[in-house]
């Protein structure tokens, strides 16, 4: 078996299209964008190269075919948050074999450790948690958007290796429908504020889009302003997320509520836009942009994913919560919704209040990733993800 680092566009094409031999007996997979990976370790468009960030991604050959890849990297904005440098390993394939996991392995903790680094996280992305993020260990259907598939086998490669589970990362789904509905309790808590003519809780209409980000950024911000790890926003970045939103964006996805007309609580949904790209092969290029458009306009998005819900501070246990829900619920159980399922952006078992608040949606587990960490330095303890209270 050869190494060897991705270092021209040869190399790189190789690096995208080795996959597709590993998944070539899984439905379910849903190959990521080409260029989005591209991208990513691309110096003049990952910003965190120019703040002191390193990556680097090899291939593993043996034999005259690619067998695996990987990617190692220092983030140097998660490098120094424990007490020891982490590390971060990303975009792992590889066959069913163990010898050729732990040789992918060994060389992503070999230069790590050159850097010293005193273990490594993995899978992660070389950026942020909301793409990329998690290796796949139960709920083997279609991915979401941004979001890994992997074979089974994927789990027992790291285990076998020593990688111990930092934290699972839970995607919460149902039907958008009457099959679940709420108990009593719920249905009286919400009243609180539903019968209070104080209180409105709707969608967006297609003109108030352009006030989106200014809603949902002062709600944001009394939300998760003072929460320690939370980078704060502002309202360029708020304006930049929903400007990148706005080709896909569903106006009856964007619920905000209201107190007096100022904005309390959000809950921010968008179509699945995997249900699409499942049809490009990875290629946005002119063809892949031509069947996007076509199976968009054909209705084939049938499943909404939530990004984020949010209630400002003061609102929290006032029924604001079980409004925004139960009021939600009817518009989607209405006649005219496009979407059958609705699945959360994915919460971590660390976040017990989140996970609370997708039950309160009526929804359950449905896929399950875990992040993994191995420990380079025997003497160092491993300590899982700490429980955010």
């Amino acid at each position: 078996m050869e190494i060897i680092e991705v270092n021209d566009k040869a190399t790189e094409k190789e690096f995208n299209q080795m996959q597709v031999e590993i998944y070539k007996d899984h439905p379910n997979w849903i190959r990521p964008i080409d260029q989005e990976i591209n991208d990513i370790f691309d110096l003049s468009k990952n910003k965190l190269y120019s703040e002191g960030g390193e990556a680097i991604r090899w291939l593993l050959r043996s034999g005259g075919k690619t067998i695996g890849r990987i990617a190692a990297f220092i983030n140097p904005r998660t490098v120094d948050t424990d007490e020891y440098k982490v590390g971060g390993i990303a975009f792992f394939e590889c066959i069913d074999n163990q010898d050729a996991a732990n040789l992918l392995f060994d060389t992503a903790k070999e230069w790590l450790v050159k850097r010293k680094i005193k273990a490594m996280d993995g899978p992660i992305n070389y950026g942020e948690r909301d793409k990329f993020w998690g290796l796949l260990i139960d709920g083997f259907t279609e991915p979401n958007y941004g979001m890994f598939y992997h074979p089974p086998y994927y789990k027992k490669l790291f285990e076998n290796y020593g990688f111990q589970l930092y934290f699972e990362q839970y995607t919460y789904g149902r039907p958008i429908d009457k099959s679940i509905d709420f108990e009593p309790r719920f249905y009286e808590k919400a009243q609180e504020t539903l019968n209070d003519p104080d209180f409105t809780y709707r969608y967006l209409e297609k003109s108030e889009y352009k006030d989106a980000s200014k809603y949902f950024l002062e709600v944001y911000i009394k939300a998760w302003g003072g929460h320690k790890g939370v980078k704060p926003l502002t309202i360029e970045q708020a304006e930049k997320i929903f400007k990148k939103l706005a080709p896909i964006a569903d106006n009856q996805l964007l619920y905000f509520g209201f107190y007096k007309g100022e904005p309390i609580s959000f809950f921010i949904s968008i179509p699945e836009i995997n249900q699409l790209f499942k049809y490009v092969n990875g290629k946005m290029d002119l063809i892949g942009k031509l069947k996007f458009v076509y199976h968009k306009w054909r209705g084939h998005c049938r499943k909404c994913l939530g990004l984020v819900f949010g209630v400002a501070p003061e609102f929290q246990g006032r029924g604001v919560e079980s409004a925004m829900v139960v009021s939600f619920s009817k518009i989607a159980w209405g006649v005219g919704m496009p979407y059958d399922t609705i699945e959360m952006n994915w919460i971590g078992d660390f976040n017990p209040k989140m996970m609370k608040v997708a039950e309160q949606l009526g929804a359950t587990i449905w896929k399950t990733h875990a992040t993994y960490r191995k420990m380079f330095d025997p003497d160092i303890p491993f300590k899982r993800y700490p429980i955010i209270e």
